[in-house]
């Protein structure tokens, strides 16, 4: 089944485009223990998910890229074509002259109703294309106003037009210490709104990203294409084909699905987070002397204790024993950092929810949002709503 992938504001845009360089590369690398008819296998279950073939045997990525300024999308279509093994539709992309200036209010009350039309005909093209269409997965940022805002927007519309199909978004979390000044009321509005019409939220957190690259990939000067790459890497792992349980020959059909079946069981737990071992330079890879026994291990304690990369994984961390008492009821002064919730990510940041980063200085900057229809109980639905989210986080 067919994933179509909506690449929201130069964020989503960048990410996006390295993740079908990824997948593409993955899908054809000579590296491996696999036989030739199992690597077709792959190659075609892969073109199959993100890609369709045009006449000239060139794989055309099922995406469609969005943005409010062009030249993020202009030089995303240039790389692609370049690369001479992919590229996207001719007509897959949207793109205006105005930006949202980091704005949410600007890219959700003005860009989203003035081009909602001219998004979900491309949008519904692209669906039309799919012999078998599994859903949709949507990449944007939450520090910025087209990303974030426009992003939000067109999920929305996704869920009213197509409410029978499945929709992922892939979130970044900006820098703790700041990309842009209003970014922690870009992001309560932008997880507040995503909570009410996506299936999953899969967030990455671009501190966590950027020490990953600092500290195992080795990397001197960081760029965000050397975070997006590490981003691609970690979203193939996720979205690559996989054999199905009941067969050791067949890859499974319903990538999304299979993905929403085990780690979303209920509507109220939807936000995701990826755990990858091992991050090395391509240099390193030689002089390694892993197991997959070992990885296993690696990986399972990187979960318990909330890890976020392999290096400094706290080992003294352990499950709690049967017949303990919910940790809501355990006192909070003791040193527990048991993560109870493995596959999601706790929302809101500061030592408690009622001390929370994003409302030290609550009205600040809000006359930029209520000039584009964003008033001030907006902003208080949105805390509370993302309140009950941690309240249902804290009390599994």
């Amino acid at each position: 089944m067919s994933i179509v992938t909506v690449q929201l504001g130069q964020c989503g845009n960048q990410i996006g485009f390295e993740v079908f360089d990824a997948l593409l590369s993955d899908s054809h690398s000579s590296q491996g223990l696999c036989s030739m008819r199992e690597n077709e296998a792959y190659q075609a279950s892969c073109k199959e998910r993100f890609f369709s073939e045009e006449e000239n045997g060139v794989p055309i990525a099922r995406a469609v890229l969005v943005d409010m300024e062009p030249k993020v999308i202009n030089q995303t279509l240039s790389k692609a074509a370049q690369s001479g093994q992919w590229k996207y539709g001719q007509h897959a992309c949207f793109c205006q002259k105005q930006g949202s200036g980091n704005n949410w209010a600007y890219g959700y009350s003005v860009h989203g109703p003035r081009h909602e039309e001219s998004i979900m005909n491309i949008i519904r093209k692209e669906v039309e294309k799919c012999d078998s269409f599994s859903g949709f997965f949507i990449i944007m940022s939450m520090a910025g106003g087209t990303g974030s805002g426009l992003g939000a927007f067109v999920t929305q519309n996704l869920e009213d037009q197509y409410s029978n199909s499945l929709k992922m978004n892939q979130i970044i979390w900006p820098y703790g210490t700041g990309e842009v000044i209003v970014q922690n009321y870009n992001s309560i509005l932008t997880l507040s709104h995503l909570y009410r019409s996506s299936d999953a939220l899969l967030l990455h957190e671009n501190d966590a990203i950027h020490k990953i690259c600092a500290k195992l990939m080795n990397i001197k000067q960081i760029s965000f294409s050397d975070i997006n790459q590490v981003l691609a890497h970690q979203l193939g792992s996720v979205f690559q084909p996989t054999y199905s349980a009941e067969s050791s020959f067949h890859y499974r059909r319903n990538p999304l699905g299979d993905l929403m079946e085990h780690l979303v069981p209920h509507p109220e737990f939807k936000m995701l987070s990826v755990r990858n071992i091992p991050h090395m330079s391509e240099n390193s890879l030689a002089y390694t002397t892993f197991t997959w026994a070992g990885l296993l291990k690696h990986l399972r304690q990187m979960l318990i204790s909330n890890a976020k990369m392999e290096e400094g994984i706290d080992r003294h961390v352990r499950p709690p024993l049967s017949g303990l008492p919910p940790l809501s009821k355990m006192s909070l002064n003791k040193d527990l950092h048991f993560n109870t919730s493995i596959a999601n990510l706790v929302i809101l940041r500061g030592k408690d929810v009622q001390s929370a980063d994003v409302g030290k200085k609550f009205r600040a900057y809000i006359h930029q949002y209520t000039k584009f229809g964003i008033e001030e109980e907006d902003f208080l639905d949105s805390f509370t709503s993302l309140e009950q989210v941690v309240a249902s986080y804290c009390n599994l």
